[in-house]
């Protein structure tokens, strides 16, 4: 989950976990709780299925510049998904080796919005009149990271945001949050026995009071039964808008994905089984529920 020499990949993984994790207490919550009860020795030990994005389909920016970073790194852009009902689109991205994480990157069609939506976007977004990773030397790590964690635009009012959250959650999200992590993904079934399940993962994690997003079921389980996702609900934390306002918006969560074993590889040995075994890549149906994560429906629910 960390990484030790200085490849650019490197540098920008560890930096934006390092940012992500002091922002989202669930990370090292249950961190700890599994290395008291000796699941895992070290943080290091957790193996991260995924990391993901979210990101405004305007010019110059959306999938097409964000997803230019890790091309370059050696990750392959793989199947594309979309959600007629949240004004979405989706890809997932194959790591070039399998000690790093997939990446999934979303997109909100903004041109879908309502006019007044698509003007406070475009308010901030308009002035970008070139692909901002046109100006970056992806071979330096250093200037990549800090580009992932620098606002390409200004704070919208909170008039704004609130006009925004109340027709897409996701839209109110990203133009506070930006290109911040979105999350995270622990490997559940590369754990011990007793916690390499989701259901005994999920049972462990409200044992210690993690609230855990409910919509359309805790567990969200792909039509092939072999890929199973939960995630955390996210904590709200005050944001300061341009206008002196500060409202309690959400940030980011925690997911946790258990990919079972393909058929054809069932009778290889435990001990021998690799990634490549298993269930691979993502599923509509469990991510447009996971995104909600983040809604209000599921925060003041709980």
């Amino acid at each position: 989950m960390w990484y030790e020499n200085d490849k650019p990949l490197h540098i920008v993984l560890n930096d934006l976990f390092n940012h992500y994790r002091e922002h989202v207490k669930n990370v090292d919550e249950i961190t700890q709780a599994l290395i008291q009860k000796g699941v895992i020795e070290k943080a290091e030990d957790i193996e991260n299925d995924h990391i993901a994005f979210r990101t405004l389909g305007v010019p110059h920016l959306g999938i097409q510049s964000l997803e230019r970073i890790f091309l370059a790194y050696g990750y392959r852009r793989m199947d594309s998904f979309y959600f007629p009902i949240k004004k979405l689109k989706a890809y997932w991205y194959a790591p070039p080796e399998e000690t790093y994480p997939r990446i999934f990157a979303s997109e909100l069609m903004v041109s879908e919005l309502s006019a007044e939506a698509q003007k406070i976007i475009h308010k901030y977004t308009d002035p970008i009149s070139s692909d901002p990773v046109d100006a970056l030397d992806l071979t330096d790590g250093y200037a990549v990271a800090k580009f992932l964690q620098t606002p390409l635009w200004e704070v919208p009012t909170s008039e704004e945001y609130s006009t925004l959250l109340k027709e897409s959650e996701y839209a109110a999200w990203v133009i506070f949050n930006r290109y911040y992590l979105n999350h995270y993904t622990i490997s559940i079934h590369a754990l011990l026995d007793g916690y390499n399940t989701l259901e005994e993962f999920n049972d462990f994690l409200e044992g210690i009071g993690v609230e855990l997003n409910d919509s359309g079921g805790k567990i969200k389980v792909s039509e092939d039964g072999l890929l199973k996702q939960s995630s955390t609900v996210s904590a709200l934390y005050p944001a300061e808008f341009a206008d002196g306002k500060t409202l309690e918006i959400a940030g980011s969560y925690v997911e946790f994905a258990e990919r079972k074993v393909l058929p054809k590889f069932k009778d290889v040995p435990t001990c021998e089984i690799k990634r490549e075994h298993r269930r691979d890549g993502f599923e509509t149906g469990n991510a447009d529920r996971i995104f909600e994560s983040t809604y209000t429906s599921q925060i003041y629910n709980k």
